[in-house]
């Protein structure tokens, strides 16, 4: 079943004194339930741009997006926290942001704050902690919200070894469920190992979507191209 589809999807920034820069500029796939889908592209493409889009972070400037009202979290650094809110507070706004009504979140909570690891610090507020700390707050929030479309920005790092370990695997866990999961890699080995289908973005376009090792295989003769043609101009 199709949980999402962007048709001719654009976004833009203004700038000041320059021309509109279209970070999104056509993106053009869907999102099937319960599959792995991953995002690839070289830096700048706008891979983390259009999770934000899919989240509904970011509101799109052109385009069409149908099922746009799923459930969704992003497990990503930049999470939308309010600094000056304890660890709690977030959990319960940022929780019924994604969805879920209060009383859901906070008969969450215990599993959130133990998966955390934070301890008392979740009365702090976050303006106290360090990136790390926040950034295993969002994961443990995600994790527990069960979204049925879980982003994933592969560049997440979430606190100490032992942390990123025990992150890892659950990422690794919920990928191999019946989860729906975008992923965002510039691993291609993990592309390759975890997802079904792949969409390939270049300068905010979709250059072509489809089986995993067909994309794959497209993109990796777009980057030797690439490479060879600098290699010829030196």
């Amino acid at each position: 079943m199709e949980l999402m589809k962007f048709e001719n999807v654009g976004l833009s920034f203004k700038r000041k004194n320059k021309p509109v820069f279209w970070a999104i500029e056509n993106a053009t796939f869907n999102i099937l339930e319960g599959e792995t889908l991953g995002i690839i592209g070289s830096n700048g493409a706008g891979k983390s741009t259009l999770l934000r889009l899919i989240a509904g972070t970011y509101k799109k400037d052109k385009g069409i997006i149908h099922g746009q009202t799923t459930s969704c979290a992003l497990l990503t650094l930049q999470l939308g926290f309010v600094p000056y809110l304890n660890g709690i507070d977030n959990v319960i706004l940022s929780g019924m942001l994604q969805g879920l009504d209060k009383k859901q979140v906070e008969s969450r909570l215990p599993e959130i704050i133990a998966y955390s690891e934070l301890g008392e610090l979740i009365n702090e507020p976050i303006n106290t902690w360090s990136t790390g700390m926040v950034a295993r707050l969002g994961f443990a929030l995600a994790l527990e919200i069960k979204p049925k479309i879980l982003l994933i920005d592969e560049t997440l790092s979430v606190g100490d070894a032992a942390f990123r370990k025990k992150s890892a695997q659950a990422i690794e866990d919920r990928i191999k469920s019946n989860q729906t999961v975008v992923l965002v890699s510039h691993g291609i080995g993990t592309i390759k190992e975890l997802c079904d289908r792949v969409v390939w973005i270049d300068k905010g376009v979709t250059k072509a979507q489809g089986k995993t090792k067909d994309i794959v295989a497209q993109y990796d003769q777009h980057v030797a191209a690439s490479i060879g043609k600098i290699h010829g101009n030196r």
